[in-house]
């Protein structure tokens, strides 16, 4: 995966002709040219040349004393040459000082501006050019440390965005809101498959989808960006160096649009960035078999070098927000009691999250099936704690003894939600059972647990329970059912063995056979 590009800074923003108009100290006035609200400026420039095309830019403020005007200027087409050479230059607007050269701004000169619709701005004698030059720069500043601002802000809320739980939505939503417009990763085969923000009209997506294919990787020259701009919408589309694309569908564009932009495209290629080596592919075909059905004898040699694995089983822990009157966002009402801010009920993860997961883990080897996300992890990768999720993880066992390790990462998983921890591990302490022999401890578990045998159900709801110190409440949040569902399971085991599971040292033979499973 390449190395994401560095965000660029972004430029000077332009600032509205009005608000240079609005200094009471300038006492500058606009006597002709189109009054439009969205004229902005990019400089201000002082010339006295007849032809100032080749020292301009494009969206000065030109100023001028009128030293340049000839006498007979106002009988021929000198003004509208002048004029005509501003706008085909990109000047924004002309500032005409009426001393010490004249006393009145011409009326050919006025015509002229009304003619090619350029702002035509007066300044009073006491007004001197360096001073609207000053006011402009001083409102670029402004600006300027305004916009580097909002871009400030956007980064970081970027960056919070792709810690949480299900990262890249969570930084298509916050882009989207930080440029007011469309968001929509596509995939390495051109589907659209996450977005956020304003939907557009169909037109709109299609001309996003179809700019999200220019950047898509198709040998060398390939842009790393392209944009293309219609009368009320500005697309914008990034390459993550994934085979991913991010596409951005705003109604305008500001100058910092860009660099906020770049920064959600570097979150999005390390988020969605996944090893495409022989190993990382050999690794994949060897949980897609195992998951096939494949025996760890055939799944091993697939795994290269590594001799120790981790099962990791994952659930996601949901957030719940409610609004609060008077707050600026989103607040977990249970804050304000002192209890923990997400319930431990887990929510299907979308596969993105997952994937993040996994990179958080060290992995590529996942399994985003149902509620619970499994991922294989090398044991020389110590599996920790992740930011909105519950984990339950196996011993470190070599590939042929992973199907065992998988039932006990996912009975790891059921005790850590019932305790609401956000990690526990299988224990590797040696166990009653390394001093009885095998085969003579299943055969008592399968003597001892034989009245069960049809009914898998309260097996498992007698072994979650006992692991789980009879706590009804834990018990029925580890098995997602109700605690009468409990009760009324461990007494129907009661009975069919009968047993009193109240006595320890009941509790301890049944669990000494539950665990010979």
């Amino acid at each position: 995966m390449p190395e994401p590009a560095v965000p660029p800074t972004p430029p000077t923003p332009a600032v509205p002709l009005a608000a240079l108009l609005a200094r009471e100290d300038l006492a500058l006035r606009q006597i002709a040219g189109p009054c439009d609200p969205s004229l902005v400026i990019h400089a201000a420039h002082t010339s006295e040349m007849a032809d100032p095309y080749p020292y301009l830019l494009g969206g000065e403020l030109l100023l001028t004393a009128g030293v340049h005007i000839p006498e007979a200027a106002g009988s021929g087409t000198y003004f509208d040459d002048y004029v005509s050479r501003i706008v085909a230059a990109g000047g924004a607007a002309l500032g005409f000082g009426v001393a010490p050269v004249h006393d009145t701004v011409p009326r050919a000169l006025v015509a002229a501006c009304d003619t090619y619709d350029l702002p035509l701005i007066e300044v009073p004698p006491q007004t001197k050019f360096s001073a609207v030059a000053r006011a402009v720069w001083q409102l670029l500043a402004q600006a300027r440390t305004a916009e580097l601002r909002r871009v400030t802000e956007a980064q970081q809320s970027l960056a919070a965005a792709a810690a949480r739980p299900d990262p890249v939505p969570s930084v298509l939503r916050q882009l989207a809101a930080r440029l007011g417009g469309w968001t929509a990763l596509y995939g390495p085969e051109g589907t659209e498959i996450a977005s956020a923000g304003r939907e557009p009209e169909a037109p709109v997506r299609v001309a996003l989808t179809e700019l999200a294919e220019v950047v898509r990787p198709s040998g060398p020259g390939t842009p790393t960006s392209a944009t293309h701009a219609t009368a009320s919408t500005h697309l914008a589309a990034y390459a993550l160096g994934t085979g991913f694309a991010l596409g951005v569908a705003t109604p305008a564009r500001e100058p910092g649009d860009h660099t906020i932009a770049s920064v959600a495209a570097v979150l999005l290629t390390l988020l969605t960035g996944e090893q495409q080596s022989g190993s990382g592919a050999a690794r994949t075909s060897a949980l897609v078999r195992l998951l096939l059905g494949g025996t760890p004898e055939e799944v091993a040699p697939l795994l290269g070098k590594v001799d120790q694995w981790f099962v990791v089983h994952a659930c996601a822990i949901e957030q719940r927000n409610i609004a609060s009157p008077g707050a600026r966002g989103p607040v977990d009402m249970r804050l304000r009691r002192g209890a923990r801010p997400a319930t431990n009920h887990p929510h299907p993860p979308d596969l993105l999250a997952a994937t993040a997961l996994g990179a958080a883990l060290g992995s590529t080897l996942i399994d985003p099936a149902g509620e619970v996300v499994r991922v294989l992890v090398p044991a020389d990768r110590e599996p920790g704690p992740q930011p909105g999720w519950t984990l339950g993880v196996s011993d470190a066992v070599p590939p042929e003894q992973l199907a065992l390790a998988d039932t006990h990462a996912a009975r790891t998983l059921a005790r850590a939600r019932a305790t609401r921890e956000p990690l526990l591990r299988h224990g590797t302490r040696p166990a009653l059972t390394d001093l009885v022999p095998r085969r003579e401890a299943e055969a008592h578990a399968r003597t001892l647990l034989a009245p069960l045998a049809e009914h898998p159900a309260l097996t498992e709801t007698l072994r979650t329970w006992l692991s789980l110190h009879g706590s009804w409440d834990r018990t029925a949040v580890a098995l997602a059912v109700h605690r009468n569902t409990v009760r009324q399971r461990i007494a129907r085991c009661a009975a069919l063995l009968g047993a009193e599971l109240d006595d320890p040292d009941v509790r301890m033979e049944l669990w000494f056979a539950l665990r010979q499973e």
